[in-house]
């Protein structure tokens, strides 16, 4: 077929397109602009087919979320194609820039004006664009460089979606024009000097002018008839016929009754030549004005065309991905591999826009299975099947997501034959039979592995044996071609055929019984029945028409009604146990889901309890330290005062004073054991032991021993601190200290091992800040060494 014949037929093709379709177009390139585009058109589905699949009527659901008349349009254009690639570029995209969109991102293409005929002006030399025509441009300007920064700001996170931007003209362009130009057209007075300076001259003199014309006015007086005005580009004044003679000048017109002369007086014209002369040089000032815009744009014709192309095709892909997000589409896996079609929670797209939630279906192709006959009561959803299937079809290949569940997969067809519905033509002489019996012979010829074959009411029209025979060998021919097929009939003896032919399977659409109406749930390989008697019976026709229908209807056919009836009674019985199963599922589950809270719940307040404890622990530790440090100063101050007491009673006040810190520091070592006992940790040295059997008493001083006292008796020359943490170390070296002065010893040898070095710097810190200590120092190696430090007091 030539490039011409071609051109022809896809704008016939394009019934909805209300501009001529490029040759681009018609091969199939897509807004995408990916290298592997359909070869050509490819016929996947004809003009008639996609009609009776009301396939525009889809892309009009889909155009609707477009920003723009020209992104609308790019959408209604689209058509199905064969190119795997191409398809599963297109399809990838939308999901991307869905996903992008889903996750709050506010990308929006911008609006951009139809300036194509602009283009092709500008293409011609020696232009010149109106203003209105570079205003468009203008705008379109604007556009592009807003949609390409955004492609640009989303690269990392939609690299499919950002591979659309393309170079665009300079954005001085733009604003050069908006400099120049109001939004109404008008040029400005600043787009040129020349410009500039044209019109003041002009306003001047028409000021010159006006002044002159009223002042004559004036003079004239009652003989004027009205105010300055203009006629013929001239500025006159009215005057009275009959007072003509009085004003010397040219008459420029009448009014309509004759009565009015409109004069330009002699001393005017030359202001009203002067007048003329710089409107001419203003208008010459404006198309300079223009023609250097124009200029400035013509080289970049091509990257004008480049910016519409990518605004477009921008516009087409955030309609097609608004639309997956308000239809709920996942995107199918689309394969070569014509074995494999499962369509999953899919649901018309044209019943989406109703108040009623379309019931969704699964229909899917088991492995050697190539032909679906569904059957059923009319109005039970057979045709809506058909037209489903084949919408689901035509726009993924057409690159937009239909509405279908996750896990759909459908294969690439080659072409996509539609038999459904009324071809009734009184001019044609085509009966619907004949009609019918015109579109198989169409399909038979045609039909291969790789279409998909949609056939509604097959065998009706005619008698019924024939009918049946001869869609019989219809679907036969089509199943052993391994044709995709599914079909619609009446007819008990297809059903018949379909379950006794390998590649064949029965279906149908699920019928309440009782209230004998559809309930649209699809169900696969089991036959439908018509229910033809029961809704005749339901709607009153006579029970002696009913009797007879019931005498006449053939032996076969009565006994296939059983065997259906008897396997819809046990369907729905399977149905009732597996609901019934599934809400007690459900109930475990839930069970199950507020066990999970309530533990997780209570491992939650376990954990805070335990962090609360560990908080006042720290607390009580740092409390108790507290009352340590400040009992050992008391005792510092005491031992100061003592060995500075230069008689009896100063010792004995020193004394007094030693004691009570003695005292208060047993008292603080009483605290840090009640908050030991509150948080179940133990001190060394208090009145419950780390190690035993049994706890120790507690041991109470005797009325005639004071604390200083026991400090003195208690007194070593050695303290061992390994084992302990820091607090607790640092608790009983005070203790130790205090006892070392209290009992007069000369050192004090402090045991804390070597390990990681912590404890030993924990005993130097505390023994830096005891005044009463004069020097420490680590034991030599045969004493322990790094182990050990000792501590040497001032006598």
């Amino acid at each position: 077929m030539s490039a011409g014949l071609e051109l022809v037929e896809f704008r016939l093709f394009s019934m909805k397109s209300d501009r001529p379709v490029s040759l681009e177009e018609q091969q199939g390139v897509s807004a995408m602009g990916v290298a592997d585009t359909p070869s050509s058109f490819s016929g996947v589905a004809s003009p008639e087919a996609l009609l009776e699949l009301e396939f525009a009527a889809a892309l009009d659901s889909v155009a609707e979320f477009a920003v723009s008349a020209m992104g609308a349009h790019s959408v209604r254009v689209r058509r199905p194609s064969n190119g795997l690639d191409w398809i599963r570029s297109e399809i990838s995209a939308v999901a991307e820039l869905d996903s992008l969109l889903g996750d709050g991102d506010e990308f929006r293409p911008e609006p951009i004006e139809d300036i194509s005929q602009t283009i092709e002006a500008l293409g011609i030399p020696g232009s010149v664009l109106e203003p209105g025509e570079l205003n468009l441009v203008g705008g379109a300007l604007a556009a592009m460089h807003s949609v390409r920064q955004e492609l640009i700001r989303i690269g990392e996170d939609a690299p499919l979606v950002s591979s659309l931007v393309a170079e665009v003209p300079p954005e001085h362009l733009g604003r050069d024009i908006e400099r120049a130009l109001e939004p109404d057209g008008t040029v400005k007075d600043g787009a040129s000097p020349q410009l500039a300076t044209a019109r003041r001259k002009l306003r001047d003199t028409r000021a010159r002018l006006r002044a002159l014309l009223e002042k004559t006015l004036r003079n004239v007086g009652a003989d004027a008839q009205g105010e300055v005005t203009v006629r013929g580009g001239r500025y006159v004044i009215p005057l009275r016929r009959d007072s003509r003679s009085g004003v010397k000048g040219i008459v420029h017109g009448e009014s309509g009754s004759g009565a009015t002369l409109f004069v330009e007086p002699a001393e005017a014209v030359e202001l009203g030549n002067e007048v003329n002369g710089w409107e001419a040089e203003e208008a010459r000032a404006i198309v300079a004005v223009l023609r250097d815009l124009t200029d400035k744009l013509r080289p970049h014709v091509d990257l004008l065309q480049a910016g519409v192309d990518m605004c477009v095709a921008v516009d087409d892909l955030y309609a097609r991905a608004r639309y997956v997000s308000e239809t709920d589409g996942h995107p199918p896996t689309v394969s070569q591999d014509t074995k494999r079609l499962r369509i999953v929670s899919g649901k018309h797209p044209l019943l989406l826009s109703e108040a009623t939630e379309p019931v969704p279906f699964t229909l899917g192709f088991a492995d050697q299975e190539n032909t679906i006959l569904v059957s059923g009561p009319n109005a039970g959803g057979k045709t809506v099947l058909l037209k489903a299937v084949g919408l689901v079809s035509a726009l993924t290949q057409a690159g937009v997501i239909p509405p279908v569940g996750k896990g759909s997969t459908l294969p690439v067809f080659d072409q996509i034959f539609v038999d459904i519905g009324d071809h009734q033509s009184i001019a044609a002489s085509l009966s619907t039979y004949s009609a019918h019996l015109a579109a198989l012979r169409d399909i038979l010829e045609r039909a291969d592995s790789r279409s998909l074959v949609l056939l509604d009411e097959m065998g009706g029209g005619t008698d019924p044996t024939e009918g049946t025979a001869l869609a019989g060998a219809v679907l036969q021919s089509l199943n052993d071609r391994n044709c995709f097929t599914i079909a619609t009939t009446h007819l008990s003896g297809l059903k018949e055929l379909a379950a006794r032919t390998d590649g064949m399977a029965n279906a149908s659409f699920h019928f309440d019984v009782e209230t004998l109406a559809p309930t649209y749930r699809f169900v696969k390989d089991v036959p439908g029945r018509s229910y033809g008697l029961a809704i005749a019976r339901r709607l009153g026709l006579s029970d002696d028409v009913l009797e007879r229908a019931d005498i006449l209807l053939p032996e076969a056919a009565r006994t296939l009604d059983s065997i259906l009836a008897d396997l819809e009674a046990r369907e729905e019985a399977l149905a009732e146990r597996e609901a019934a199963a599934n809400a007690e599922a459900a109930r475990l589950l839930a069970e199950r889901q507020n066990a999970d809270a309530k533990a997780a719940s209570l491992d939650t307040r376990e954990s805070e309890v335990a962090e609360k404890e560990r908080e006042v622990e720290r607390e009580g530790r740092q409390q108790a330290r507290q009352y340590l440090l400040d009992a050992r100063r008391r005792v510092e101050e005491a031992l100061g005062v003592a060995f500075g007491a230069a008689n009896a009673g100063e010792a004995k006040r020193a004394r007094k004073l030693v004691e009570e810190g003695v005292l208060e520091e047993g008292e603080a070592l009483k605290l840090l054991e009640h908050q030991a006992k509150k948080l179940g940790w133990r001190v060394k040295g208090s009145s419950e032991q780390s190690a035993g059997p049994e706890p120790q008493k507690t041991r109470s001083l005797p009325p005639s021993v004071s604390a200083f006292d026991l400090a003195t008796e208690s007194a070593s020359s050695d303290i061992d601190l390994r084992g302990k943490n820091g607090d607790e170390a640092e608790a009983e070296l005070i203790l130790a200290l205090d006892g070392a002065v209290a009992g007069d010893l000369p050192w004090l040898r402090i045991i804390h091992g070597k390990g990681t070095g912590a404890l030993r710097a924990r005993v130097a810190e505390v023994l830096k800040l005891d005044r009463r200590v004069s020097s420490f120092r680590l034991a030599p190696p045969q004493q322990g060494g790094s182990g050990v430090t000792i501590a040497e007091f001032d006598r």
